[in-house]
């Protein structure tokens, strides 16, 4: 019983009937000065009957595949505490082992004759803590120049010419609905094959543009005259060039 040491709270775990072996493991156990020992059927076994991390040694002649009672034996260990299964069923090394990691053990250690040790973490089972994700002090020191060394630097104004501050013109920032670019497709329609001509002429851009001489053109159909050129088409802005549909440039007949 290398496992318990002077002033620890025993708690002695057997299944089945009561032999010779466990009564002489007991007396073993109880010769350690200041040694606090209980003994427990696993089948009699409650955890409101003890509580919460009550025991630094557990010895559990039980199954450790039996996933509730190991689970169990997690929650009356003090952390830091072990608890050691002696396991004639566990079918091989590598399923004891799973069974008491998944439970909430660690540092589990396979010894000859089928035992088993398993230790608790070093904090209790639910508890937390609040983590720090970043330390800004450290972040702010990862971008920080160091004065004292010369660093090169471009100043960003000099990366643009006067070409690329000037303003763009509305008419060179429309495109063709067809071709997404500033290319008028075959069959233009919308006055931007008439204006990139005159461009290319040095003319002054033509204005297509929509104006109404009543003032109402624009607001739809229920708002326009019986002659109104725009009959039909959909409403506009004041002065926005009037974009019709592929349905819209179809008879309906």
């Amino acid at each position: 019983m290398n496992f318990v040491q002077e002033n620890n709270h025993v708690l002695y775990l057997w299944s089945g009937a009561v032999g010779s072996e466990i009564e002489k493991e007991v007396n073993e156990i109880k010769s350690i000065p200041k040694v606090q020992v209980n003994v427990e059927n696993v089948d009699r076994l409650q955890l409101a009957e003890y509580g919460n991390s009550q025991f630094d040694v557990i010895l559990a002649q039980v199954s450790t595949s039996n996933t509730t009672l190991v689970t169990l034996l997690v929650k009356l260990l003090k952390p830091k505490g072990k608890v050691v299964f002696r396991d004639d069923s566990a079918a091989s090394v590598e399923q004891a082992r799973s069974n008491l990691l998944l439970a909430g053990f660690i540092n589990i250690v396979a010894s000859d004759n089928n035992v088993y040790v398993g230790e608790k973490p070093d904090y209790e089972v639910g508890s937390k803590s609040k983590l720090s994700f970043a330390n800004k002090s450290k972040v702010a020191a990862v971008w920080k120049l160091d004065d004292d060394e010369e660093e090169e630097r471009i100043d960003d104004e000099e990366l643009l010419d006067e070409e690329d501050k000037a303003k763009p013109s509305a008419e060179s920032l429309r495109v063709c609905g067809t071709t997404g670019k500033r290319k008028a497709c075959k069959d233009c329609s919308c006055g931007l094959a008439e204006e990139l001509d005159a461009e290319a002429k040095g003319k002054a851009v033509i204005d297509t543009t929509a104006k109404s001489s009543c003032g109402s053109c624009y607001l739809g159909d229920a708002f326009r005259c019986a002659t109104c050129p725009y009959l039909g088409m959909p409403a506009f802005k004041p002065g926005e060039k009037i974009q019709l549909s592929d349905t819209q440039m179809q008879a309906d007949i």
